[in-house]
């Protein structure tokens, strides 16, 4: 398999991201006293727009006020592409979704979410379209961060989550925790992200591996796309991980969005092993993840979705933020990269070569290395 049998004897040291580490033996604190009466809060809306792995990153947040308010209504505003990821989330009651179709479907659930009348609401996004949306709720206590452009719209303005946890970096969970721990949430044991998986997704998952030939404890799941070039292990390198992962008796199982069927296509076409590639929603991903002894993949939402099902993590890191944006959960998870004096950058282009050299210098055998590693401490 192209010389890649004795590849984990021989690689260097690998960057290893312990997320058990984060771990603490006492019980949770708030970042600040409470800034009001919270016996008299009944309703709480989460808002949090944009992509997959911002709703999976917002579930510890959503864990704490279940904890705190266990009798409270907690709903979170999500995009509607991405709301069937929190399909039966047990820490949230109703997801209300933000439809396609610009202003008209901004009125309709502004309508909606000031009808329900939420005495909190936490702005966890920041752009404007969730600015103006957590202003239309009309509720008494409306919550973000100094830093965001309109921030006028809330009247409780939290300080840098920077100078609330006393960091000089943080992951986007303890970014969105904080405004819920400045607020007298208890929070400082920075709960882990977490997705339910539904019965049917599972039975949906039984029956596409029963057909396959494939059973429990003999997948691994890859995820061989991402939305920008700066994230984008090449697809050959995929290919022989998928070989490397077939000596060691696991076979892959490829997944990706409808957009990225010519990357599956090249990646079974490239590797000399049989792949498995299939079309999934994001509530059958996660029961699919669910079942996988491991997930091999590019920075994307689709690793988060794996981290938040337990699943042992080998994460593929390129223009992105690994303090900011690695995997957050007590599974093994394992982040590879190449360090670089750009890096991390904005992502939507490189700015410094005529490739994403962050992303295209990081070689298989650190893959494997890192793969042989998760797979040995899960």
């Amino acid at each position: 398999m192209n010389g890649l049998r004795d590849i984990v004897d021989s690689s260097p040291q690998l960057r290893v991201i312990d997320t058990n580490a984060m771990d603490v033996p006492y019980p949770p604190e708030p970042l600040a006293p409470a800034r009001w009466d919270w016996s008299r809060v009944n309703k709480v809306l989460l808002v949090r727009l944009r992509s997959i792995g911002d709703t999976v990153l917002s579930t510890p947040s959503l864990y704490a006020l279940r904890r705190f308010l266990p009798n409270a209504q907690i709903d979170i505003l999500i995009e509607d592409w991405v709301a069937p990821v929190l399909d039966g989330h047990p820490h949230v009651d109703n997801v209300v979704v933000l439809e396609r179709g610009g202003v008209i479907s901004r009125a309709r659930v502004a309508r909606q979410i000031r009808s329900t009348g939420y005495d909190v609401v936490y702005n966890l996004h920041g752009g404007t379209t969730a600015t103006f949306l957590t202003r239309a709720t009309g509720a008494r206590h409306r919550v973000g961060l100094k830093s965001y452009q309109y921030a006028h719209l809330h009247n409780h303005q939290a300080p840098s989550p920077l100078v609330l946890w006393g960091q000089q970096k943080t992951h986007s969970v303890e970014q969105q925790l904080a405004l819920l721990g400045w607020t007298g949430v208890p929070v400082t044991d920075r709960p882990r992200t977490h997705l339910a998986v539904t019965q049917k997704a599972a039975d949906v998952i039984n029956q596409r591996l029963a057909q396959g030939g494939l059973y429990d404890g003999d997948i691994a799941l890859i995820h061989p796309a991402t939305a920008f070039a700066t994230k984008q292990w090449a697809t050959q390198n995929f290919a022989r991980v998928a070989e490397w992962l077939a000596e060691r008796g696991l076979a892959s199982v490829a997944v990706g969005a409808p957009e990225d069927r010519e990357i599956l296509k090249s990646l079974l076409e490239q590797a000399a092993v049989p792949i498995t590639s299939l079309d999934l929603s994001l509530p059958e991903v996660a029961a699919l993840a669910a079942r996988s002894r491991i997930f091999v993949g590019n920075d994307s939402g689709i690793a988060h979705i794996a981290a938040a099902v337990g699943t042992p993590s080998v994460v593929i890191f390129g223009s992105s933020n690994v303090a900011h944006w690695r995997p957050w959960n007590k599974a093994a998870a394992e982040v590879v990269l190449e360090e670089m004096s750009c890096q991390p950058c904005h992502g939507y282009f490189c700015e410094k070569f005529p490739q994403p050299e962050c992303i295209l210098r990081v070689p298989v055998e650190r893959v494997v290395t890192a793969i042989d590693r998760a797979l040995s401490r899960s």
